[in-house]
């Protein structure tokens, strides 16, 4: 019995967690052609890729790509937008300055840990030199600069001139979504590098992963198949057909977990799913749940305003990509529209994906992937309670009590993979489980 439940927890997880049994596909770095697969080796039913594409094309879509394994498993284009056509990235452009800091960083050009002050002088900021000091890259990274994010009229949350930039709290103390000091990253990169935003980008990046596009104005252009060479490389964690890309694995760990107690949801400028809370642009109120709450766990993704997406999603292999106008209102970065186009790819399955159930009792796992040590949190207490871990064969890799506090479990010497973390009652009864993703 107890192998048999072994057996039919593993088929119920592979069905929403499959690991990739194929090798990454990168495609050429020039040219058009890329290797495809079809969609129905997937297990997707014609009705409901209609049905999706349908959706699309009502929520204003220029273009559509999906990625399995880096192969196209769909590439749509609506109305007069091509492959070759230029689109925008908005704000999923700070996804991709986040990678260029760390190529940045990798070369010894700049640190995280920097203050910002070293390569735009003093002054960058309206707030006084001692406040001003307290900041650094990381904290652009991270949209926990201090700085006021309303800033009166003439300036706006955009406004990247000095005298908008005002002080509001000491930096690391306040997460907000602020969209003008982080643009003064690729200030920083320009001055550490004597290179333009764009020379950097495709000197130390896009040549070498065959991505092509242009910054203006602090903003990144390109086509769709560029943002799915991005989604691609992070894919492989940061690695290009067998070539390290962003050779910082440390930085690309942090890069993709939370990175700062506020907002859970947020790593280094990456937007991260599958976390117990989440904050939203223009707004200081904590949300329970994920991000996402149709999609994948351990999606992270690349969010603009006017719904630019590049999402990627390493247990399925996945990269979406999305270029358009607004779906719905007008919204920075995360919209409903995020959830509402997951259930629609959840269906493309011809035996549906099953939507990530909310456990009973939530249970914060943190950092999740981790690589040393793993902080456990239940949200509410109880007596009596035990912590289980396994693998996904329902091997026991932990069980112990669980404090009402919490406790810190080390990882270390597991084999790289993912685990189910469970919390059991008195009488051994499962209360909730969550997944966890140990990483070398």
């Amino acid at each position: 019995m107890k192998h048999l439940f072994s057996l039919c927890l593993l088929t119920a997880l592979l069905v929403w967690f499959p690991a990739s049994a194929q090798q990454l596909y990168y495609p050429p770095l020039s040219g058009t052609t890329w290797a495809t697969v079809p969609p129905q080796s997937l297990g997707w039913c014609a009705p409901a890729q209609d049905s999706l594409l349908a959706f699309l094309g009502r929520k204003n879509t220029k273009s559509f790509l999906i990625l399995k394994d880096g192969r196209l498993a769909l590439e749509h284009y609506f109305g007069t937008y091509t492959q070759d056509s230029v689109w925008y990235w908005a704000s999923a452009g700070k996804s991709l300055t986040a990678v260029l800091v760390g190529l940045a960083q990798q070369e010894g050009l700049l640190s995280t840990d920097d203050t910002t002050s070293r390569f735009l002088g003093r002054g960058w900021t309206a707030a006084p030199a001692a406040k001003e000091r307290l900041i650094r890259l990381r904290h652009q990274l991270t949209m926990t600069t201090g700085l006021d994010d309303t800033p009166p009229a003439p300036c706006d949350n955009e406004s990247a001139a000095s005298a908008c930039l005002r002080y509001r709290t000491d930096a690391g103390t306040r997460w907000a979504y602020h969209t003008g000091p982080y643009r003064l990253l690729q200030d920083a990169i320009a001055a550490a590098s004597g290179l333009t935003a764009t020379q950097f980008t495709n000197q130390r990046l896009g040549s070498r992963i065959g991505m092509a596009g242009v910054w203006a104005n602090y903003v990144y252009y390109s086509r769709a198949r560029d943002m799915a060479r991005f989604g691609l490389l992070m894919l492989g964690r940061g690695s290009w057909n067998g070539t390290a890309i962003l050779r910082d694995t440390a930085y690309f760990r942090r890069m993709t977990i939370p990175s700062q107690s506020f907002n859970r949801a947020y790593g280094y400028l990456w937007w991260l799913n599958g976390q117990t809370s989440y904050m939203l642009p223009q707004a200081q109120l904590t949300f329970s749940g994920p991000l996402v709450p149709t999609a994948p766990p351990d999606m992270i993704a690349a969010l603009g305003k006017n719904d630019q997406k590049i999402y990627v999603v390493p247990s399925l292999g996945l990269v979406v990509v999305r270029q358009g106008k607004s779906a719905e209102a007008s919204k920075l970065a995360v919209s409903s529209f995020d959830t509402e186009l997951w259930r629609y790819i959840r269906q493309l399955y011809c035996q549906p994906l099953a939507t990530p159930s909310a456990s009973k009792e939530a249970l914060e796992l943190y950092p999740n992937p981790a690589s040393n040590y793993l902080s456990i949190r239940p949200a509410t207490t109880g007596h009596g309670r035990m912590l289980r871990c396994t693998d996904l064969l329902g091997r026991s890799m932990a069980r112990q009590p669980l404090p009402a506090a919490g406790l810190t479990l080390s990882v270390a010497a597991w084999p790289a993979g993912s685990y189910l973390v469970q919390v059991l009652d008195a009488q051994g009864a499962v209360h909730s489980t969550q997944r966890f993703l140990k990483q070398e």
